[in-house]
């Protein structure tokens, strides 16, 4: 994916284009970290294009914090 401009507006076509390659690229399992970081683009940027375009955004990663289950003896 090439590298946009920082700050440069993306409307249009291009636009279109690069929502299509986000939404196929995240939904193989980048990150929208990732995704932000190859695009040269902030997190709410590529955030925002996902969400416009329908991507139904994965949760959260990490630990959870819910409660610890004993195994039984």
């Amino acid at each position: 994916m090439a590298e946009l401009t920082k700050g440069r507006r993306v409307t249009g076509g291009e636009r279109n284009k690069l929502a299509n390659d986000l939404k196929k690229k995240y939904n193989s399992g980048a990150s929208i970290r990732e995704l932000a970081e190859s695009t040269g683009r902030s997190y709410g940027f590529v955030h925002r294009v996902l969400t416009e375009s329908g991507v139904t955004l994965r949760g959260r990663g990490g630990a959870t914090r819910g409660k610890k289950t004993k195994g039984k003896k």
